[in-house]
């Protein structure tokens, strides 16, 4: 697994303190993106909270994402939240260190008062004293939230006073862009009142991360106002994979208004990811969790259809300039202004996810805009899948005869893709452990690069990473 490390740097820690004029929740930015390009520490809030102790509940959760490991939870992770100014709402989002879990806090404009909020997207700082800190709010005091540093620091500090060099791999960065491609497959399936929600979410177990269930995974249906769990991928069944995964909705359980649960229609017996939103005065929490504790986003391989089209990469540069931090992405407008069709903005979306650059609100059923403050673009470079079938192509080991194609691998193993009504199958080891449930094999995505026009050989630039 690729890792680096991202140096994350603030001018100050960040805190909540009580003052003259009440408590003040200061969240401290480094460097992040806006409207006018990057800045090393932009400012995208200033103003009251209307509900603090559900926001400091929400931020801790996202924060106990950021800093969990469900899967070989021996293994450190910490990596501080991200934030995202909408233009009328704040985001705060993580992942888990395992790659299996993403958290989101949408403050919503209830949740906000008296104060704009900007445009941008950055790293905020929650170190252990500030969670301590939060974890003792209680009432319902004013409270100030300023997301950026103050003005007076902007002009009078020289340089930053605190780093971070956390690990980055590459896999969390691929997750993300996932997470979002498997949310934009989801619909409703359940809403459950306050009661029901606190009563189901607390009857779930808190420990078993890591460990596979022999009799497979773990479904629920609606039933009435709650969730009956069944053992059968019944219609309008949600899947339940890891259910200690949710222990972080704990936080905000005693504020929660309503539980909304998202899942994919259900076409078989394998598991599948499903998102958990608990519905909060003025905002909302989201849990994302992958199909099993032990695989990651990374690997689902949602994207690989949109990353392997040049039609995709050049719409998505069109798309991307006419973003502006939208907290809903309207595709028909987007369409509208760039003369694409709505298919392929959506496609361009999805290029665009690769790089951090929108994710998808389950909640409101549309994108939104921001840009991660990481270099995301080396998630599409170190794919693995991608990069081989990229190689298969420059290799010239693609032939294709009609509904047939035969891909030759370097050690002159022959694979058979069909097209069966637009769905490429392979007689691979890969197709038959997944039958697509991960996402196109490289023989596949090698074949429908072909079909699209891409280059053999001696036209294509050296690919790193030769056939495989």
């Amino acid at each position: 697994m690729t890792r680096s490390l991202q140096a994350v740097a603030y001018r100050r820690s960040s805190v909540l303190r009580s003052g003259a004029d009440g408590r003040l929740l200061g969240l401290e930015t480094s460097r992040g993106a806006t409207p006018t390009g990057a800045e090393d520490h932009p400012r995208f809030f200033a103003g009251f909270l209307t509900s603090p102790q559900v926001a400091a509940a929400g931020l801790l959760a996202v924060a106990d994402v950021a800093a969990a490991r469900y899967y070989q939870p021996q293994l450190r992770a910490s990596l501080d939240p991200v934030v995202t100014g909408n233009g009328d709402r704040l985001r705060f989002e993580s992942f888990s260190g395992c790659g299996g879990v993403y958290a989101r806090l949408d403050v919503l404009p209830p949740g906000l008062d008296g104060g704009e909020v900007g445009h941008g997207t950055t790293n905020v700082d929650v170190n252990d004293p500030l969670r301590e800190a939060l974890s003792r709010i209680g009432g319902d005091d004013p409270l100030h939230l300023r997301v950026g540093p103050e003005e007076l620091a902007v002009t009078t500090l020289d340089g930053p006073v605190v780093e971070k060099k956390v690990p980055l791999p590459d896999r969390w960065l691929r997750g993300f862009a996932e997470a979002q491609v498997i949310a934009a497959g989801f619909d409703l399936r359940a809403e459950l009142p306050a009661d029901e929600a606190v009563r189901f979410l607390r009857g779930l177990p808190r420990t078993g991360a890591g460990r596979r269930s022999a009799a497979g995974p773990r479904w629920v249906v609606p039933v009435g106002r709650g969730l009956r769990p069944t053992t059968r991928a019944v219609p309008g069944a949600v899947c339940l994979p890891g259910p200690e995964r949710l222990v972080a909705l704990q936080r905000v359980l005693r504020h929660a208004t309503a539980l909304r649960v998202y899942g994919p229609p259900v076409t078989g017996t394998a598991a599948t990811a499903a998102a958990w939103e608990v519905v909060l005065p003025g905002m909302r929490l989201t849990l994302t969790l992958s199909p099993d504790a032990s695989r990651g986003f990374s690997g689902e391989g949602g994207v690989l259809d949109a990353l392997a089209t040049d039609d995709a990469a050049a719409d998505a540069e069109l798309v991307a300039v006419l973003l502006a931090w939208e907290p809903r992405v309207d595709v028909a407008g987007l369409a509208a202004a760039s003369g694409l069709t709505p298919e392929r903005v959506r496609a361009a979306l999805v290029r665009l996810g690769t790089s951090g650059r929108v994710g998808y609100d389950t909640a409101e059923a549309a994108y939104f805009h921001r840009e991660l403050p990481y270099d995301a673009a080396r998630a599409e470079r170190h794919n693995p899948r991608l990069r081989a079938a990229r190689a298969l192509v420059a290799a010239g080991a693609v032939t294709v005869d009609g509904s047939l194609a035969t891909v030759t691998a370097e050690d002159g193993h022959e694979h058979r893709v069909r097209d069966e009504a637009g769905v490429l199958t392979c007689s691979c080891l890969w197709w038959a452990k997944y039958r697509g449930g991960r996402g196109p094999c490289k023989h596949a995505l090698a074949v429908r690069m072909v079909r699209r026009g891409a280059l053999p050989a001696q036209d294509t630039a050296e690919i790193e990473g030769g056939v495989r």
